[in-house]
C-alpha cells in the first residue's frame, strides 16, 4: 500500500470555511490587466464570505477595477498543514447598513493605521486540502503500483 495515499486529503466546502474561520491572516491576489499583486490581509469570516478592512490605495483601487480575486489562508505544524483557496469577487461595502454590520464583526487593523473601507470577498468556489507532513519516501527503492 502506498504510504503517501493519505498525505493529501481534499476538504469539503464546510471544512474549508471552518479552516478559514480558524485564521486571521490570509493573502489576497488581485489582477489588473497583465499585472497581478498579492497582499497580506487580516480578515474575518462572515457567513460564507471573507471581510477585511483597507485604507485607500492600490488594493482598493485594484478590486474596484477588477473584482475577480483569489484569497488564500493556511496553517502548519510539525505534523500537519492545511491550505484553502477561495475564488471570488471583491466588493467595497458601500451602504450605511453594510458598514454598520461590518463594524460589529471581530475585525480590527493589526497595524496602527486608519482603515475606513470594508471589502467583502464572496466566494464562487473553494478548494482546500489537509496535508500530513512527514519524510519523503524512498525515491529509488521498489515502488508499488
Amino acid at each position: 500500500m502506498d504510504q503517501s495515499s493519505d498525505a493529501v486529503v481534499p476538504l469539503t466546502e464546510q471544512q474549508c470555511w471552518d479552516r478559514l474561520a480558524e485564521q486571521e491572516l490570509g493573502r489576497l491576489v488581485t489582477r489588473v490587466g497583465d499585472v497581478m499583486d498579492i497582499y497580506p490581509v487580516n480578515y474575518t469570516v462572515d457567513g460564507e464570505s471573507i471581510v477585511f478592512r483597507t485604507a485607500e490605495g492600490s488594493k482598493l483601487t485594484e478590486v474596484t477595477i477588477n473584482d475577480e480575486v483569489l484569497f488564500e489562508a493556511d496553517e502548519y505544524t510539525d505534523t500537519d498543514a492545511w491550505s484553502v483557496v477561495v475564488r471570488g469577487h471583491a466588493a467595497r461595502l458601500a451602504t450605511a447598513e453594510e458598514v454598520a454590520a461590518a463594524d460589529r464583526l471581530p475585525l480590527k487593523p493589526w497595524i496602527p493605521t486608519i482603515k475606513y473601507n470594508y471589502v467583502r470577498v464572496t466566494a464562487t468556489s473553494l478548494s482546500g486540502r489537509d496535508f500530513r507532513r512527514g519524510e519523503e519516501p524512498d525515491r529509488y527503492g521498489v515502488q508499488e503500483y
